[in-house]
């Protein structure tokens, strides 16, 4: 399982690395399961003071695996949902800050990914979109709580309702980033970052953290909410049928049931 995500220590910043590039590190089971564990490791780790997150190859996250979704019932949905919130879990209740290095695709689940940790720094090339509601979802990893906390509510609810892909440049224009680099060096620019953080006082740091996820409101309750919400929309039709239009290449016809 360990595989599909890679640990390295660079003095006190941990990079994890989402290690599927063949599927441009979609997330499947596996790769969420222990994505969530690196980072609990992490934050549990006195002798880590910052993670950097990214992905291998030439995507940082294309989002949901789609060829391991099909229409499911609660009691297969829901596990599949909590897994995807640990790993948010893990980056929001721990003190240790995570910087994200974006480069390529971040679609769907991969912009939660990305907006659910404290920094992102992006490739002026690199991609965003919500791209959820292709395949009859809602979102999932945070974003309910993360976007509107960084572009607004109502630049959030835009991007959600008409999705669109955005480059590194637009993104920052509009806050969903924090820093644009060339293409390549996200990761470079997300270390220099990251060894910047960890001169700072760890517990301060570690509070500055914590006090910010609790304000406005509680992220961890829009967690729940959002769990509640891939649950009931993976038992419908239109979910069965945004997978099967991706897998044969054609659009969707959603009927809203």
């Amino acid at each position: 399982m360990d595989d599909v995500v890679l640990v390295s220590d660079h003095g006190p910043t941990r990079v994890i690395t989402l290690n599927r590039p063949d599927r441009r590190n979609a997330i499947d089971i596996p790769l969420r399961v222990a994505l969530a564990e690196h980072l609990e490791d992490a934050m549990a780790d006195n002798d880590v003071r910052v993670v950097v997150l990214t992905g291998a190859g030439a995507s940082f996250c294309a989002g949901g695996d789609i060829s391991t979704m099909c229409r499911m019932a609660e009691a297969e949905s829901r596990p599949r949902a909590e897994a995807a919130a640990r790993v948010v879990r893990a980056i929001w209740s721990g003190g240790t800050p995570v910087v994200a290095a974006v480069e390529g695709a971040a679609f769907g689940a991969g912009v939660s990914l990305a907006l659910a940790c404290d920094r992102v720094v992006a490739a002026e090339d690199a991609v965003f979109s919500t791209a959820f509601t292709g395949v009859g979802l809602a979102g999932d990893m945070g974003i309910f709580a993360s976007l509107p906390a960084r572009v607004g509510p109502a630049k959030a609810r835009q991007l959600m309702l008409l999705p669109q892909k955005l480059s590194g440049a637009e993104a920052l224009a509009l806050g969903l980033v924090d820093a644009v680099v060339s293409p390549g060096s996200a990761l470079t620019a997300a270390l220099a970052d990251a060894e910047r953080i960890a001169e700072l006082a760890p517990l301060a740091v570690g509070e500055i953290k914590r006090a910010l996820t609790r304000w406005p409101s509680s992220p961890q309750a829009m967690l729940d909410h959002e769990v509640d919400l891939a649950v009931r929309l993976f038992d419908t039709e239109d979910f069965d049928e945004g997978v099967a239009a991706f897998h044969a290449r054609r659009p969707p016809r959603f009927r809203g049931c």
